[in-house]
This record gives structure tokens, C-alpha cells and sequence, in this order.
């Protein structure tokens, strides 16, 4: 706010200057194992007919923010919106310039009060504190405990588990805490229930980077199932100015790989041909710069490829409803079969 008013004092006019964050405006940077913005920006001014509605908007959400903030109360993107829904119009108005403030900042989006929805869910061996409540992720039966949208509000993370274990279905996580796998073999078992959202991915960080345990994947043999590892290790594209806080680095790809429909014998029936899309993205994540520098992760990537073949994590159930936990987890745990 000091900036733009200079602006005006300048003579100027009211501006704001604005990271930029389009496509090209990013880089993966290899050290630090994540999509980070490059240092450009841009600048949307009132008095101009091309940006004048998003410096409105750009002012109201602002204004909003400090209302929450000044109360030490929190609010998702949802109730933003509807706080004035005939300037917003669409919600996609108000989440991307809340994503413009938070870079414009150097914040993160939780610090400003606005947290996602719950979707996420995490059973295991973990314990922790929530807003001063003792949580026992081993007490939540088979649903599990929602992922809390507030990740400032978790405390005192305590464990005995020797990994993560990140899940990308529910299907798949509902067995495995069903069959409480995390007691025989001591896990947190976390997933998003598919695409990753910002609070699951808040909240793996942290649970890697407070306890210190290895993060192993169990995903769909096929290529939206590395791009979900991808999201949780490098970060996404639109939210590469937070990427610091969501990313979870050294993730290891544990299963569902291309070579194991061979190695376990999944039968034909319960493999699915790839369609032109499939194949599309596939090549494109073997330009990915984070998959260029795992030779094991190329190999799994060009086998899918080569053979035109994908499968899901429950074609696993065609040797029983639990073979996933008695059998296919087992051995690749015994083998250390991850990448």
C-alpha cells in the first residue's frame, strides 16, 4: 500500500505492481527441487480500462483480508466470494487476485486467513494438537481424520512410524485403513482423494519436515499418477510463489509402477489401453526436468509408453479385495521396491 501510494504522490496514478506469474514467467530450479517465479513483474493501474477492474477487485480483497486478520479469525475462499458477489461475479475473480496479493506480499496464503476447504484425510501412527485439541489419527476409524484446512493451528506432531504413506485414492485409502495396515506396519497414511489440494499438501510438508520419515507413493500406473507425485514434490504452476511451503521433496515412487503389472502378473483384462491424451502427457513428463534427473523414474515412464498400457491401483483386487494390504504392500516394503 506504501507503493502504490508513491504512485499516487508521483502523479502516477493508483497502481499496484504485481509478480508476475504466467506460464513462462517460471522455472524449476534444481537445487531446490521445485517450481519457483522468476523475479518479473507488472503493473495494473485504475486508470487504465484494461486493469481497472482488477485493481478494484485487487482493493476489496484487501480490504477484506484486513477485516479477518484485525478479528484473529479465518475464512475460506467460499465465504471471500460471497462477501460481494455482484463485484467478484465469478469466484475465479477473487481466488486469483487473493493469489496475487499473497506473491505481492511475500506471504503465504494461510498467513492472510484464508484457508482452502477440507478434502484431504490422514490415519496412522500420528498424534498431534489442533487449536489445543489432542488428536489421535489411530481413533478415526476407517474414514480418518480431515486434513485441517488451518495448518497454523497444528502443534506437537509425535509419531512412531517409519514412513508416509501417500495414497492417491480413497479406495485405496479406505482398505488399507479398513485392514489397519499402519499397525503391522507402522505408517501414516495420507491422501487427497485425487488431485492434490493445498491444505493435504501443507500438511505432508510439514509432516515431513517436523518427523523426518520418508514419504513413499502409491498411485495409478499411468501418468496422471506421476504428475500427482510431481505436484506434491515440485509444486504446481499456479501456485510457484508458495511453492516453498507446499512442496514435499524426495518423494519415492513405491507403486503402482508400469513394471509391476508384469512383475505381479495383473491380468489383461484389468489393464487399460491409453488413450492419445494419456500418451501426450506422458511424453510430456519425460521432458519434465525433475523426471529427466531420475533414470529409474525415465525407464517406468518409457515402459508405459512402449507397451501403450495403464492400470489403476485397484486392478490390484483381482487377486482379492485385499491383496493390496497382505500382498503387494508387504513385499514391496520386505524388497525396498521404490524409486
Amino acid at each position: 500500500m506504501i507503493a502504490a501510494a508513491k504512485s499516487i504522490v508521483a502523479g502516477d496514478g493508483f497502481e499496484y505492481v504485481l509478480p508476475s506469474r504466467g506460464a513462462t514467467d517460471q522455472v524449476y530450479v534444481e537445487a531446490l527441487d521445485r517450481i519457483v517465479l522468476k523475479n518479473k513483474t507488472t503493473k495494473a493501474n485504475f486508470a487504465a480500462v484494461s486493469s481497472v477492474r482488477k485493481v478494484t477487485i485487487l482493493t476489496r480483497v484487501m480490504q477484506l483480508v484486513h477485516g479477518v486478520l484485525s478479528r484473529g479469525i479465518h475464512v475460506t475462499k467460499r465465504d471471500l466470494f460471497y462477501t460481494d458477489v455482484k463485484l467478484f461475479k465469478d469466484q475465479k475473480d477473487s481466488d486469483a487476485v487473493l493469489d496475487d496479493i499473497s506473491c505481492m506480499l511475500g506471504c503465504t496464503r494461510n498467513s492472510l486467513h484464508v484457508v482452502a476447504s477440507e478434502k484431504g484425510v490422514v490415519v496412522g501412527r500420528l498424534q498431534y494438537k489442533e487449536d489445543g485439541d489432542e488428536i489421535d489419527c489411530t481413533k478415526m476409524g476407517v474414514g480418518g481424520k480431515a486434513i485441517p484446512s488451518n495448518i497454523d493451528k497444528v502443534r506437537d506432531m509425535r509419531t512412531d512410524a517409519k514412513f508416509v504413506l501417500l495414497v492417491e485414492k480413497d479406495a485405496a485409502f479406505m482398505r488399507l485403513a479398513e485392514d489397519r495396515f499402519y499397525n503391522k506396519y507402522p505408517c501414516i497414511i495420507i491422501t487427497a482423494k485425487g488431485q492434490p489440494d493445498v491444505a493435504t499438501r501443507l500438511f505432508l510438508s510439514k509432516v515431513k519436515r517436523d518427523l523426518k520419515i520418508p514419504v513413499l507413493a502409491l498411485v495409478d500406473a499411468d501418468p496422471y499418477g506421476l504428475k500427482i507425485i510431481s505436484v506434491y514434490m515440485q509444486g504446481s504452476k499456479n501456485m510457484a510463489f508458495d511453492s516453498g511451503n507446499l512442496t514435499t521433496p524426495d518423494i519415492k515412487w513405491l507403486g503402482v509402477r508400469p513394471s509391476d503389472l508384469d512383475k505381479f502378473k495383473i491380468p489383461e483384462q484389468c489393464r487399460l489401453e491409453m488413450t492419445a491424451k494419456d500418451i501426450e502427457t506422458g511424453h510430456h513428463m519425460l521432458n519434465e526436468d525433475f523426471i529427466k534427473s531420475n533414470p529409474e523414474w525415465v525407464k517406468e515412464i518409457n515402459i508405459m509408453l512402449e507397451t501403450k498400457t495403464k492400470a489403476e491401483i485397484q486392478s490390484l483386487s483381482s487377486y482379492g479385495f485385499q491383496y493390496l494390504s497382505e500382498v503387494y504392500l508387504p513385499l514391496k516394503l520386505l524388497e525396498g521396491d521404490w524409486i
